[in-house]
């Protein structure tokens, strides 16, 4: 069963390929077939080859399969290998089973646009392009994958491209992203120099043997993996490309926030969690990016008004507490709200994606409301999603896996109370955000009447991601609620566990505190956009909150600075240079030329006597030399 892996990400690029070249002729039912079919297989198989995994793993938990050599000059030998071990499995199915999920929620909520087989090619094409970047065996078919995925993300993004908004965002996402890859790209060229490989494996036995803990090229390497990171995860200071990608249809942003592109840094991370260990300081930078993230993206989402930008800084925050994990060295705690959070986030925007499907591209919360009783089976699954995302206690896959994560930053030998702090104050403003979009878009007052509801399509891909969404946290919970660790037990075959622990005692109150923390969130949304929202607004309407509120919803100002700082420079100097200062030497030696070319030309003149002269002339000069030298 091994052996088919080379099928996962394959049958999503013959699905690609397939539509590409042929999808204009299909029929919709056809393509409608074929894009979430094609991943549909590739999630069956990643399934069937995760259950013989678990029944009978392979030796040393990995397995590797080789499908070509790819580079084979000078010693450096690069073959084109996938690579299976607990952490790529885990990747994997998520990847798979939230992609075909979208997929076939994306047949009905895009069957009326003209470009529906393109659509699903570029789809097929994200998905695959994730899935060679989580089971490359090497840096280099990872790269590929990571720029398949950077690729995709402007595709998508931009799919509307008619909009110019819209092919604005996607170029956004692509330059500021390019940033992060370039960092990345160095690191990997540093890596090969020092190991002479680019293999994953090799590269994390040798390095621990090659450099102490603090060297500076340990440092340098994971800074500069850091650097990648960042850009794919949208993280400070490179995360304004995420709310601008909400110009993409629905289906895109479930996809890009919820189980691929965005984690491609946290599985990066995690993946060379090796050379992280030997760089103290880089990896408690990633914890303190982290914990600033989190916070800064929930205030953020607290100001916004439209739905998917709500969710896409949520994503952003969720993002940060995965790297606030990394960062303590709770790797399995980041892998763990990965998985959980791919479910209810998936199931957030699908929700928000029918509701804007029903009020005829209405996105503003504060003209939705009251739609609880008009769209029933939206209203309960987006619940249960938004229970997850607060991590409503004992309930929901989201309590579990963030508890682990501020568990780990209290009890880590390089966690600290700022860090367990940060998250607790994230899961307090995570809660109130949340619940101010759910009071606000189902409850009180209906302002937009829907037109009809979402069909099965649409509505069992919802109700499937709930129930994840609730019963996905119990293969790993604390120990005074039945101490199971499946997910960290299948995942120590591949990452380090956490190296200190703490007493259940402590767990237990750690666990009082953020429950506290997120039921005040709750507690407080519900006082302020439920039952006394008049007050709210007059009092928000206030200069001063009213100022913290478009500052918010600027998202802290960074496209202000950034435009400022980078963008309208080089537009300047764009202008200036507009004739272009490298092809002024060309332009002038051109012209020299010309003027010399005139010059001589006038000693043409046709007189015999001159040429006569001239050789005599020239003779005499030439004996001078002779002579004199």
């Amino acid at each position: 069963m091994y052996s088919l892996i080379w099928l996962v990400p394959i049958v999503p690029f013959a699905g690609f390929l397939l539509l590409a070249f042929a999808g204009r002729y299909l029929p919709r039912r056809a393509v409608a077939i074929i894009g979430p079919g094609a991943v549909g297989l590739s999630a069956a198989v990643m399934l069937l080859i995760s259950g013989q995994f678990l029944a009978a793993p392979p030796a040393g938990y990995a397995y590797e399969q080789t499908l070509w050599s790819w580079i084979a000059t000078g010693g450096l030998e690069v073959g084109f290998t996938l690579y299976l071990d607990p952490l790529s499995v885990v990747m994997g199915c998520v990847i798979t089973v939230v992609g075909f999920l979208i997929h076939v929620y994306a047949t009905a909520y895009m069957a009326e646009d003209e470009g529906y087989s393109k659509f699903f090619a570029y789809m097929n094409l994200f998905v695959g392009a994730m899935l060679l970047l989580v089971l490359g065996q090497n840096l280099l078919v990872l790269y590929l994958g990571w720029e398949g995925v950077g690729l995709c993300s402007y595709l998508l993004i931009g799919f509307w491209y008619k909009k110019p908004e819209n092919g604005a965002a996607a170029m956004k996402a692509f330059i500021v992203t390019r940033i992060g890859d370039v960092a990345l790209l160095i690191g990997l060229f540093l890596l090969v120099v020092q190991f002479g490989t680019l293999d994953i494996p090799a590269i994390l036995a040798a390095a621990p043997g090659a450099w102490a803990v603090g060297a500076p090229a340990a440092v340098a390497a994971a800074l500069l993996l850091l650097g990648g990171a960042v850009g794919k995860s949208a993280q400070l200071p490179l995360q304004t490309w995420l709310p601008d990608a909400m110009a993409g249809p629905t289906p895109v942003s479930a996809l890009i926030h919820a189980a691929t592109m965005v984690t491609a840094g946290v599985y990066l991370i995690a993946r060379l969690h090796a050379l992280f260990a030997l760089a103290p300081g880089a990896l408690l930078l990633v914890g303190i990016i982290g914990a600033a993230t989190l916070l800064l993206a929930a205030f953020s989402a607290l100001a916004q008004h439209d739905l998917k930008r709500i969710l896409a800084y949520s994503t952003i925050s969720q993002l940060g507490y995965m790297f606030l994990a990394l960062g303590v060295g709770a790797w399995t705690a980041a892998l763990f709200h990965f998985m959980t959070h791919a479910f209810f986030k998936a199931l957030l925007f699908l929700g928000a994606g029918a509701i804007i499907h029903s009020l005829r591209d209405e996105q503003n919360i504060f003209r939705m409301g009251g739609l609880r009783r008009r769209l029933p089976a939206v209203y309960w699954t987006f619940l249960a999603g938004a229970l997850a995302l607060a991590a409503a206690p004992l309930i929901t896959a989201g309590f579990y896996s963030k508890d682990l994560i501020l568990f780990a930053a209290w009890v880590s030998p390089v966690g600290n109370r700022w860090l367990w702090g940060a998250g607790l104050l994230g899961a307090f403003l995570t809660a109130l955000y949340t619940f101010r979009m759910v009071f606000l878009v189902f409850h009180g007052p209906e302002r937009t009447a829907p037109h009809g509801r979402p069909g099965p399509a649409m509505t069992v891909p919802l109700m499937i991601l709930a129930l994840l969404s609730l019963l996905g946290g119990f293969v790993e919970t604390p120990a005074d609620l039945g101490g199971v660790h499946l997910f960290s037990s299948f995942l120590g075959h591949a990452l380090p566990g956490l190296a200190a622990h703490g007493s259940p005692a402590l767990e237990a109150a750690l666990q009082l505190l953020s429950t506290v923390a997120v039921l005040g969130g709750i507690a407080l949304a519900y006082q302020l956009y439920l039952r006394r929202r008049e007050a709210t607004a007059r009092w928000l309407a206030r200069p001063a909150p009213d100022a913290a509120r478009r500052l918010l919803l600027a998202g802290w100002g960074f496209d202000w600075l950034y435009d400022r700082l980078f963008v309208r420079p080089f537009v300047w100097l764009a202008t200036v240079n507009k004739d272009d200062s490298v092809d002024a030497f060309f332009r002038g030696l051109a012209r020299a030329s010309l003027l010399l070319h005139g010059a001589l030309s006038r000693a043409q003149t046709g007189n015999l006597r001159w040429y006569a002269v001239g050789f005599a002339l020239g003779v005499m000069a030439l004996l001078a030399i002779v002579v004199f030298r």
